[in-house]
């Protein structure tokens, strides 16, 4: 406790002078604490003095037992060392003759094993002599087995002698084996009863040889049935194509009449399926001798005839050899040959011969000698490492470019049909207003293909699919045939093409079934390439694409709506010619708007609505910005050609531009399609606007009119601001005055007055604005620079809308009345 605290404990024990008095009690009892603490302490001081001198104690006393315990374990490890070797002393002699025992006893079961091993060569020799088939193959087991116990004495001249003798036992019951089924197949296994169960008896001593005593007697065997197969079809007679289909037939029979003989051979061995295969491998070496041979290309019919049978036989084999798996398949009467003169018929046609295969054709190059590897493989169980299909057909392959022109002349032939046959308009009741001999072309196209995947997806395949290339190109060609000719107007001044396109209601719909049509093509050319990469080979599927025939129909879709532009163009230029023809310069008043106005709201009226019912909205837009982007200039530059316009004739032309403007932008609404008007609109506008500006600077004060063209005409010529003048009807000193003074200010931006023209896109699939820039090839004038003038010709129109209108404003404040008050005015 510190200073300050004990001052205030004594504070808190003595408040008062009254409670002093306790001061001789506290102090007594705080004497007697101290003594009682001193006591404690004297005490345990003691005590801790005694513990001590017993700890030492105790540490003395265990030192003493650690010694005591380490001498008895040095003793306890003394007497062990002296039992060990006392013990190995007494065993020495015990361990000798543990070693006799073990070699006597090892001697005595090698010479019973020898004596066995001698008595068993004996017996095995003897039954060899006798042809005892069946004691000698376990005789066999045994005598391998013990030869098996003297692998280690192969240098003792007994085991070495026994072991060759053993070898030429069993030499003997090789030669007594092949020799004994020399004879099979003979006609004594129906003379001697026990033939057939001697000879497999024979099959359990092969199979105690090694296994290449089995393998050549399964060889000398097949090849002995396949002798008389060889004679029959190498012969003149029958080594034909047409032949083909009795080679089969020769393997059905002779494993149908043998089946009951051939059951002699074990299961194991697979005696029917090797034979199988070897006669696989021989049929395709004589048949591709026999083809390799043709003087002259092979008949169609008997080529195809012998593939189907072939497919068919190989089919059999697989399903016979791989446990019956494969399903079985639709087969109809009719053979491929006869689909292909059709062209055209059952859904099912050559596909019946077999299922398309999951597997690649196994290429297999047949020989007269065959490798060690081979041999291996002829050898595995059925289904696990052989396919019989395509074993014998693959070599078909190489020959059928007969059947591929065959197929080219039928499919071209048969599209010839169809244009004969069209209309030139769609099935009554159909909904997609598409062609019918496109829908029939693919029909025709998707059987042929099924035909020839039924007979190969190799190279044959692929040589086909290029026939599709060409037959879908042809038709694109005559589609775009179909388009009527000619060209005028401002896309013809674009595509360089001279002449007009006249066309009538009839023509203007079949252009909207060509367009139909050639989307419909270009999207299933697609899908038809897709479909043949995924059943060709692999390593042609990368070279499957329909890009090509896309790119032709995309040509046609755009060259048919650049004619449907065109066909609008001419019907639009007898209006555009009564438009100059009317006597702006001396209208009296404004009336209503005039009569070519009406004509090209007829006009539009009259196709707009069935266009828009029959083309898809992305081609319906497409057209109707190439409509705007030529009618719209067309206008513009219409009103140059009028002679004379006079305020009142300004005024009408105004209107008139305003209701053309307002028919063109009811267009979407006409064809039903309100998808992308918005864009349309603000199109529309922006190409109409540049007339209506070029009639309010015509109706400006004469005074004024050099500060409006610069405002609203900002990219004009000094050339068209003189023509402007002409059409106020000045004389030529007054236009000298004004051009002067225009000349003076600087007449904005200068460029060359072209006609704007229709940018033709080279595929419909990227038409997504009103004006694109991709290269025409037929064009005289570069698309580059028609889009460049266009957008030249345009550009102030969408951008100086409100300074026109502060120009017009400005230029009219001081007049109190007049044409263009009156315009602003209800």
């Amino acid at each position: 406790m510190d200073k300050s605290s004990a001052l205030e404990y004594i504070n808190q024990m003595f408040p008062t002078e009254a409670s002093l008095s306790g001061v001789e009690p506290l102090m007594q009892k705080i004497h007697s604490e101290i003594r009682r603490v001193d006591a404690g302490i004297l005490a345990a001081v003691r005590q801790q003095s005694n513990s001590g001198t017993k700890a030492k104690e105790d540490l003395a006393a265990a030192t003493h037992a650690v010694q005591e315990l380490m001498y008895k374990i040095r003793e306890i490890k003394t007497k062990a060392e002296q039992s060990e070797t006392m013990v190995q002393e007494i065993c020495r002699d015990i361990k000798k003759l543990d070693f006799a025992k073990k070699h006597i006893t090892t001697t005595i079961t090698a010479l019973h094993r020898l004596t066995m091993l001698v008595s068993a060569v004996e017996q095995l020799q003897v039954m060899a002599s006798k042809r005892q088939y069946k004691e000698a193959a376990a005789q066999l087991e045994a005598v391998n087995q013990l030869c098996g116990h003297f692998e280690a004495y192969r240098d003792v001249p007994k085991i070495t002698e026994l072991r060759e003798k053993f070898k030429n036992i069993k030499q003997i019951l090789k030669s007594h084996v092949f020799s004994d089924f020399a004879s099979l197949g003979t006609g004594k296994e129906t003379e001697e009863a026990n033939l057939l169960q001697h000879l497999s008896d024979a099959c359990l001593v092969v199979d105690a040889l090694e296994p290449s005593v089995r393998e050549e007697l399964v060889k000398n065997f097949c090849s002995k049935e396949l002798t008389s197969y060889r004679q029959i079809f190498e012969g003149a007679e029958l080594a034909k194509l047409d032949k083909t289909e009795r080679r089969y037939a020769w393997i059905k029979r002779r494993l149908r009449t043998n089946e009951e003989i051939w059951k002699i051979f074990p299961p194991a061995w697979h005696v029917a399926y090797l034979l199988c295969i070897q006669f696989c491998k021989l049929t395709r070496t004589q048949l591709v001798e026999i083809l390799d041979n043709l003087k002259e290309k092979p008949d169609v019919g008997t080529l195809l005839t012998a593939l189907q049978r072939t497919l068919e036989f190989e089919e059999e084999l697989a399903e016979k050899f791989s446990g019956g798996m494969v399903g079985s398949r639709n087969r109809e009467g009719g053979s491929s040959m006869e689909e292909v003169d059709k062209g055209e018929g059952n859904s099912q046609s050559v596909s019946d011969i077999r299922k398309k295969y999951e597997k690649k054709l196994a290429v297999h190059h047949g020989s007269g000698t065959e490798s060690e590897k081979d041999n291996q493989k002829d050898l595995s169980v059925p289904g696990a490492g052989f396919n019989f299909r395509g074993i014998i057909s693959s070599c078909f392959e190489s020959h059928l470019t007969v059947y591929v022109e065959l197929e080219e002349k039928t499919l071209m032939e048969s599209l010839d049909k169809l244009l004969q046959e069209e209309t030139w308009d769609p099935e009554e009741g159909s909904q997609n207003n598409i062609l019918s001999s496109s829908m029939q072309l693919f029909l025709i196209i998707r059987r042929s293909l099924k035909r020839c995947s039924a007979l190969t997806k190799n190279q044959t395949l692929f040589n086909l699919f290029k026939v599709f290339q060409r037959i879908l190109k042809s038709y694109a060609s005559k589609l775009f045939a179909r388009l009527p000719k000619g060209g005028a107007g401002f896309v013809a001044a674009a595509t360089g093409t001279d002449g007009q396109i006249k066309t009538s209601d009839k023509d203007e719909r079949v252009i909207c079934y060509i367009v139909n049509t050639a989307e419909y093509c270009h999207k299933t050319a697609g899908e038809l390439a897709e479909n043949v990469s995924k059943m060709i080979d692999s390593q042609f599927a990368e070279k499957v694409d329909m890009s090509e025939v896309q790119d032709e129909f995309s040509v046609v879709i755009t060259k048919a709506l650049i004619t449907l532009v065109h066909g609008l163009e001419t019907k639009f230029d007898a209006e555009m010619a009564a438009m100059t023809r009317v006597p702006w310069g001396t209208l009296e008043s404004v009336g209503d708007q005039s009569e070519y106005v009406n004509g090209i709201n007829s006009i539009l009226s009259s196709s707009i609505p069935v266009l828009g019912s029959l083309l898809s909205p992305i081609y319906f837009q497409f057209f109707l910005d190439k409509l705007a982007a030529s009618l719209g200039p067309r206008f513009y530059l219409n009103i140059y050609k009028c002679k004379q316009i006079s305020e009142t004739g300004a005024q009408q032309m105004l209107l008139d531009t305003q209701a053309v403007k307002t028919i063109l932008l009811d267009i979407p609404a006409l064809g039903r399609q309100a998808s992308g008007a918005a864009g349309y609109s603000k199109f529309v506008s922006r190409e109409m606007s540049k007339a209506e500006a070029l009639l309010k600077v015509i109706l400006s004060p004469i005074d004024s009119v050099g500060d409006t063209y610069r405002a609203l005409l900002p990219e004009g010529t000094p050339s068209e601001f003189q023509r402007i003048l002409e059409l106020k009807g000045l004389k030529k000193a007054d236009q000298q005055t004004i051009l002067d003074d225009f000349n003076k200010h600087g007449s904005g931006i200068k460029h060359p007055s072209t006609v704007p023209s229709v940018v033709v896109p080279s595929a419909p699939m990227v038409i997504t604005a009103p004006i694109t820039s991709t290269p025409n090839t037929t064009g005289a004038i570069s698309r580059e620079d028609v889009l460049t003038r266009a957008a030249a010709l345009g550009r102030g129109a969408a951008t100086t809308g409100f300074k026109r209108f502060l120009a017009l404003t400005e230029a009219a404040k001081d007049r109190k009345d007049g044409p263009f008050r009156k315009l602003f005015n209800p």
